[in-house]
C-alpha cells in the first residue's frame, strides 16, 4: 500500500468511492441521493486541501482529506473501498493524516463522524466531544463530533 496526494483528475473517482463506501453500510438508496453534494469531492476541494489517497497496485483503495482553516484541522472525506475495509487502510490514512496535521503545528485534529464510524474512530484515540444534528428525509439522526489530540504541535 502507498499513500499519496490525491490530483484533481482523481475527483470522480474519489467520488464513487465516497458513495460506495457509504451504500457499504446499508443506508437507502434515497438517503445516498440526498447526501449526493456532501458525497461529492471536486477537482477545487482537491487543489484547496490536503487530500490524500491509499492506493493498492495503482487502484484508489481509500482516501481521506486535511482540512485548514484559521482556527480549526478537520478530518473529512475518510472513504475505505468495501472491498478493501478491515486491511488497515483507514488506520494507515488516519496515522498518515495526523502526522501531516502534527507537521503542521496543530494540536487538535476534529471529525464528524458517520455512526458506523465511531468506534474505528475510538480506537484511533479520539474522543466525542458533541453531536451534530443531521436528520434526513423527516428522519431525526445526530453525528458524533470528535476531537483527538496530537502528540505535538501549538493551536495557532
Amino acid at each position: 500500500m502507498q499513500i499519496r496526494r490525491a490530483t484533481p483528475d482523481e475527483a470522480e473517482a474519489l467520488t464513487a468511492l465516497a458513495h460506495a463506501a457509504k451504500r457499504h453500510w446499508g443506508y437507502p438508496e434515497e438517503w445516498i441521493d440526498h447526501w449526493r453534494t456532501d458525497l461529492t469531492i471536486t477537482s477545487d476541494f482537491i487543489a484547496a486541501n490536503e487530500v490524500f489517497v491509499a492506493t493498492i497496485d495503482d487502484e484508489i483503495a481509500g482516501c481521506c482529506a486535511l482540512v485548514l482553516s484559521e482556527k480549526l484541522t478537520e478530518l473529512e472525506h475518510m472513504w475505505i473501498d468495501p472491498k478493501h475495509m478491515r486491511k488497515g487502510i483507514g488506520r494507515a490514512l488516519f496515522e498518515h493524516t495526523k502526522r501531516r496535521a502534527e507537521e503542521l503545528g496543530w494540536n487538535t485534529l476534529e471529525l464528524t463522524a458517520d455512526p458506523n464510524a465511531e468506534s474505528f474512530y475510538e480506537r484511533m484515540g479520539a474522543n466525542r466531544i458533541g453531536e451534530v444534528p443531521a436528520d434526513v428525509l423527516g428522519k431525526s439522526r445526530v453525528l458524533p463530533r470528535m476531537r483527538i489530540e496530537l502528540n505535538r504541535g501549538v493551536t495557532p
